[in-house]
């Protein structure tokens, strides 16, 4: 079985490059403190490298 992700949004985007605030939408975060589940794939751990100091992750 495949291991999940939880990430929660805990910044805002406001003032943050175009490319963040893409990879933060693509991840699927409108809000802040809003959490999604996704699958633990290299495509998705290199998005939420790029906006690290914007979200919390753990394991499920």
């Amino acid at each position: 079985m495949a291991k999940k992700l939880e990430i929660t949004l805990t910044r805002s985007v406001i003032g943050r490059t175009e490319g963040q605030k893409v990879t933060v939408k693509t991840l699927g975060l409108n809000k802040i403190r809003q959490t999604v589940v996704r699958e633990d794939t290299p495509a998705v751990r290199g998005m939420i490298n790029k906006v690290s100091h914007l979200v919390t992750v753990k394991e499920v």
